[in-house]
């Protein structure tokens, strides 16, 4: 198969058959073997219905309907462990992401050798207080924070060959940092095409202010995995020792001060260094420890499942 396009939604159910012809027609036009796995995350409009009855008429469509509403990430995780094309197409299903952008991105991976391919909405049509100047600092810190040199990584216009997608993990709300998950994985050759953005048609937007903050948190957690996620003693454990060191200065100078000089009388109690030498030496101490814990569960640990699937289509 050439071409799986994954498509996470929630309530969108006005655009689903205008997308799926879309996807259709470019794909017949272009003589393309693919598949489109709709992954409904939890809509309680007539999403799933919609997807129902596409999978009846066109084989091609298949469809995974969440229990609930899980995340995006989540979503995407799914329709990655069932895609079968050679190149795995990622878009949103609002009609924002134009489908005319498909073939273009699939002789990047495939002629061009590249693993991953981000779009980027030079052009966009959102609102420029809400989304776009919001957009543009978060992606200047993502560039800086990661190495990766993108413009737009929350494009979900994106293509990837399958073994990219086979060999990475999205979970939590890293879908924003598929491209920096990919380079931690070893597939260095991400590319960036200019695409076609395109207002709104139908409903509103899922997402708010909100999503910034955490994706500047987000960001913050996968530059700490991305540097110390498989030895995280090498960062606890570094601050652990700096602090407990800190701390038994203190308290050293304290003992010969008390036995050789003790000038002013007062109780070791009743100065300063006292508690700033406590003080560091058990954070020093619970440093080393979250460390030596961090070891151990990244050596223990097991998959969950991330979400619970109600339904599937053609799978």
């Amino acid at each position: 198969m050439n071409i799986s396009v994954v498509i996470p939604l929630l309530n969108e159910q006005d655009s689903l058959k205008e997308l799926h012809d879309w996807i259709a027609k470019v794909m017949q036009s272009n003589h393309f073997s693919y598949e489109i796995i709709f992954i409904d995350d939890g809509s309680t409009d007539d999403s799933w219905k919609i997807i129902s009855n596409l999978a009846t008429k066109n084989k091609g469509v298949k469809g995974i309907q969440f229990l609930k509403n899980f995340g995006k990430s989540q979503a995407l995780h799914a329709g990655f462990e069932k895609a079968q094309g050679d190149v795995v197409i990622t878009m949103d299903a609002d009609l924002q992401d134009n489908p005319d952008e498909i073939p273009e991105l699939y002789n990047m991976i495939v002629n061009d050798k590249f693993d991953l391919v981000s779009g980027w909405k030079k052009k966009r049509y959102d609102s420029v207080i809400t989304k776009n100047l919001p957009s543009k600092l978060f992606n200047w810190a993502a560039r800086k924070t990661s190495g990766v040199k993108l413009h737009d990584f929350n494009c979900g216009l994106k293509a990837y060959h399958s073994n990219v997608v086979k060999n990475i993990d999205v979970n939590g709300e890293m879908h924003r940092y598929i491209p920096v998950l990919s380079k931690n994985a070893g597939f260095t050759k991400i590319g960036e095409k200019v695409v076609k953005h395109q207002a709104r048609k139908y409903g509103v937007t899922k997402f708010g202010m909100n999503r910034f903050l955490h994706g500047f948190l987000d960001l913050i957690t996968i530059w700490f995995i991305s540097r110390f996620g498989k030895r995280p003693m090498h960062l606890f454990g570094a601050l652990g020792v700096i602090m407990f060191i800190i701390g038994f200065g203190f308290a050293l100078y304290l003992g010969i001060d008390k036995l050789f000089l003790n000038k002013t009388g007062r109780l070791i109690t009743q100065r300063p260094q006292f508690y700033i030498a406590l003080s560091t030496m058990i954070i020093g101490t619970q440093f080393f420890v979250a460390g030596f814990l961090g070891e151990i569960i990244l050596r223990t640990k097991e998959g969950k499942k991330r979400y619970l699937v109600k339904d599937e289509l053609n799978l």
